[in-house]
């Protein structure tokens, strides 16, 4: 007899995925989950012994009512009140294993769901800046929701439906084979041929068009967070209508996808309910005539028909099992591709711990490029002694932020060397050189908590008043005692109800509970205005001292009293010196000095006339 196993071809990366999940069904350090398992499988079989029985019991009590069937050996089955019993007992134990089989090994599939959805959420903070740079945030969470979805769905349908499904086709073959003769047996074997061959075929049909609307659903999900995302945008350009078109659009090419899912899945129900009942039909037809001819009782025709119907429903379970099975590899292929994604900045093996006892820095002939074409820093070199302060200025588009990445090593260089006290970055590990840095960068993202769960985010053993000192010196704890809720007030999706300067306050204080020996500020202040960005500079300045601070700048007043300053330009450093000893040269430093000294007397005087216009404004008339 053709089985389910023999016929029907596993999806091709069901062993692949089997052997991902395998270390989470029977964890080694869990020795109660490896219990659960094994009480599970003995509930399995068990159940499954107690449903074949119930078919038994179902003819024993149909025979137990025609008299003639009742001899001196069967006196016990003879009764039809105790067949009934009995059956009930198989009926009910049968589905109370299954039941216990459930509760059994939920707590085993739970921990490979959050398991493999922990190592998918640790990997993602393990790749580079480049990859998350070309990612959708939407479509990428949604990718990871589908996954973690069809992991669970996976472990469910394999343990607790297909290995149950196996074990009860087997059982219910045999005791066809036993009851009645081989006709049944070629009879009922084609009929599963026909009936997994069918499902295949029309599950394999239907993974192109289940691949087609999770596209659409990614689609359509990844323009409705970044709409959002964006809200402000959107209400500055009086865009509403364009963010709909374009969700309807998507959500379009989603309806299109979904409907022709479902109608396939109509299309599949109804070729293997024909299937079936051809087969089922054929069977009964064959028994009905024994019965009339004599060679079989009332009993054998019942009981046909009991195993039949219930053979459907496992035969049922293996068109389920595999049309689910291959939707869920279709669902976690994204997901499995995110594992596979290698980190573009590993650790050496042998990485040891940076040690930092002055901070200095130092960049020898560093060369760099995103794209191999594309040469973003050619040859740059500069040291930034320990405990003072060197900025770097340039047009937009030189490499002045490519700096502040490589220093993070967000990427490795290409060539050259970054080095903190004579350590070459590459040569340590990640975290203990992040752990020397502070970072006060000019877009500052907050977490949608509170004030003080930001802040704290510095250090995550920090105090109530560690959090509270912090505050108080980067000069944000006038603001926040004005708040209804004070530390404990909601910031917003990053950070939104926060003006710029408050968020700047905060990225300070954040920095400060960290104490890093290190400090490094990427166009901090280029955002704001000129009153604020006063207020904030004269934070960083405290912030910075004793410090060795590298300072990303775009607005050149901020950087005036800097120990020294780079200029770059076309991935060089083009000039360097003190502000003094830059503006006697005349070249690029001074141009750029004058071209925005320029701009910030014309925005002063234009202030000052609006000043003085509300005054006039304002003034009582005689």
């Amino acid at each position: 007899m053709t089985t389910p196993a023999a016929t029907a071809k596993p999806p091709s990366k069901f062993a692949t995925t089997m052997a991902v999940l395998k270390p989470y069904l029977w964890p080694k350090d869990r020795a109660d989950l490896r219990w659960y398992v094994v009480a599970a499988l003995f509930a399995l079989v068990l159940g499954k012994v107690f449903t074949v029985l119930m078919p038994y019991t179902y003819k024993w009590a149909t025979d137990a009512l025609d008299p003639k069937n009742v001899t001196v050996t069967n006196l016990l089955l003879a009764s039809p009140i105790l067949m009934v019993l009995a059956y009930s007992a198989a009926r009910l134990a049968a589905n109370a294993l299954n039941q216990v089989r459930d509760a059994l090994f939920a707590p085993v599939g739970q921990h490979a769901v959050r398991g493999l959805a922990n190592r998918t959420f640790i990997h993602l903070h393990q790749l580079s800046l480049r990859f998350h740079l070309q990612r959708r945030t939407g479509g990428l969470s949604r990718v990871i929701e589908r996954g973690s979805t069809g992991i669970e769905t996976i472990v469910r349908l394999t343990i607790l439906m297909g290995v149950p499904t196996i074990i009860e086709f087997f059982l219910t073959a045999a005791i066809i084979g036993h009851e009645y003769n081989w006709m049944y047996v070629v009879i009922i074997a084609v009929t599963v041929w026909l009936y997994v061959w069918f499902s295949i075929v029309a599950s394999n049909w239907r993974i192109k068009i289940r691949k087609d609307m999770n596209d659409a659903d990614t689609d359509s999900m990844s323009k409705a967070v970044d709409s959002l995302l964006n809200y402000e945008t959107v209400k500055y350009f009086n865009n509403e209508g364009l963010e709909s078109t374009r969700y309807n659009g998507a959500t379009a090419k989603y309806e299109k996808a979904a409907i022709k899912t479902y109608t396939s899945l109509a299309w599949l129900n109804l070729g293997q309910a024909v299937i079936f009942t051809v087969g089922m039909g054929a069977v009964m037809w064959m028994s009905a005539r024994e019965v009339m001819a004599g060679g079989q009782t009332i009993g054998h025709f019942v009981m046909i028909n009991a195993l039949m119907a219930q053979l459907s429903i496992p035969l049922n379970f293996i068109g389920t099992l595999y049309r689910e099975i291959t939707t869920s590899l279709t669902d976690m292929d994204a997901m499995f591709k995110l594992l596979d994604e290698p980190a573009e900045v590993v650790d050496n093996p042998d990485a040891a711990d940076l040690v930092v006892s002055n901070g200095a820095i130092r960049f020898n002939d560093v060369v760099f490029s995103y794209d191999a074409d594309r040469p973003i820093l050619k040859g740059v070199s500069f040291e930034v002694p320990a405990g003072k302060t060197v900025a770097i200025v340039g047009p937009s588009g030189a490499g002045k932020s490519t700096i502040s990445r490589l220093l993070f090593r967000f990427y490795d260089v290409k060539g050259g060397s970054i080095e903190i006290d004579g350590q070459d970055i590459r040569a340590v590990n990640q975290t203990s050189l992040r752990k020397v840095i502070g970072m006060v960068p000019q877009d500052t993202v907050l977490f949608n908590d509170t004030i003080a769960y930001n802040i704290a985010y510095g250090r995550a053993n920090a105090t109530e008043a560690d959090v509270v000192d912090a505050a108080n010196k980067a000069q944000i704890s006038g603001f926040i005692a004005t708040l209804p809720q004070g530390f404990n007030t909601e910031v917003g999706e990053r950070g939104l109800k926060l003006s710029g300067g408050e968020k700047q306050r905060v990225a300070i204080a954040r920095t400060l509970l960290k104490s890093p020996p290190i400090l490094l500020l990427d166009e901090a202040t280029s955002a704001l205005d000129t009153h604020t960005e006063r207020e904030i500079q004269a934070s960083l300045d405290e912030v910075s001292a004793n410090r060795t601070t590298l300072v990303i700048a775009h607005r050149l007043s901020t950087v005036v009293g800097a120990d020294e300053i780079l200029v770059l330009k076309d991935g060089v450093v083009a000039e360097r010196g003190t502000h003094a000893q830059l503006m006697k040269i005349s070249g690029i430093y001074h141009s750029m000095w004058e071209r925005q000294k320029a701009a910030d007397q014309a925005r002063d005087q234009l202030a000052k006339a609006l000043e003085a216009e509300e005054k006039v404004e304002a003034a009582p008339a005689e």
